[in-house]
């Protein structure tokens, strides 16, 4: 039996699945690619982008003449960016319509990712539910978590698992259903952000993977250690910024410096809005007594 071909774009892939952006970038010069692997290249080197804020970039760079999922990644790009999200959406439906061009794997992976920030979750697993990659059952995964779905989030596991147990974004969805079931779980998610920080440079997303199980089993300290060391990494990660509010907080620490970066970096976010309102009561509490 023939060998199987050599994967070439595994290190870029895993790269930019760790939240190694930059160097998911850095390494993209990947000789001998067909022109399939040639887009989805190109597709991995300008998410990455798009993760590190660079959306101008990616809308400049990538005209109406460029293969449909990377016209797809152009609309990620300007959704993410704020300039007109209606107008985004309407193409993108417009685009999921066309039975030419509908079923692109890269189309459906960046509707699920656009209907999730929209909280439309029924939507966006609309498009992603049939699954076809590795990556579209992750954010099956994801999708389901928000859902409170965990039983579903599990059954895409397996799925994952069947393909590809030692995947990384298998081995990443497991310790994200492990995180949301909570309990016991809670140990085995540190142990898989554990071991990718062990076998391949620590990001941010590691840290924070660890942090987040830190603070879940009480251990708020190591959690404000490996926060700090992602913030290190990435000033303004909303995550990172959102976990050290709540590490300070546990910790006895004022949190206001990491809650101004917040609020400056990324007013929407739900910690933010959440703050807002409990000020926002607390006021009314007030003025009701005064």
């Amino acid at each position: 039996m023939a060998a199987a071909a050599p994967d070439l774009l595994f290190n870029l892939r895993n790269n930019f699945y760790l939240g190694a952006y930059q160097a998911a970038i850095n390494n993209s010069d990947v000789p001998n690619l067909s022109s399939d692997d040639s887009i989805e290249r190109d597709s991995l080197v300008y998410r990455s982008y798009i993760a590190l804020g660079s959306h101008q970039l990616v809308i400049s760079e990538i005209d109406d003449s460029a293969p449909t999922a990377l016209q797809a990644v152009k609309l990620l790009a300007m959704y993410l960016s704020g300039a007109d999200k209606e107008s985004t959406i309407s193409s993108l439906k417009e685009w999921l319509g066309d039975p030419a061009i509908g079923s692109n794997p890269i189309l459906r992976l960046v509707a699920g990712t656009i209907f999730m920030h929209e909280q439309d979750y029924n939507e966006a697993v609309k498009h992603t539910t049939a699954g076809g990659t590795m990556e579209l059952h992750a954010l099956n995964v994801q999708i389901y978590l928000k859902m409170y779905r965990s039983d579903y989030a599990e059954k895409q596991l397996k799925i994952m698992q069947q393909i590809d147990e030692d995947h990384t974004l298998a081995q990443l969805a497991n310790a994200w259903i492990n995180l949301a079931v909570g309990g016991s779980k809670i140990n085995e998610a540190y142990l898989i952000f554990q071991d990718f920080s062990e076998r391949y440079p620590a990001t941010v997303l590691i840290l924070n993977g660890m942090a987040v199980c830190c603070m879940h089993m009480g251990n708020f300290e190591e959690a404000e250690t490996l926060l700090l060391d992602a913030l290190n990494k990435d000033t303004k990660d909303p995550e990172v910024l959102a976990n050290l509010v709540v590490c300070s907080l546990h910790l006895g620490k004022p949190p206001s410096r990491f809650l101004s970066q917040l609020k400056s970096a990324h007013p929407e976010h739900t910690l933010v809005k959440r703050i807002a309102a409990a000020e926002e009561t607390f006021d009314r509490a007030v003025q009701a007594v005064a």
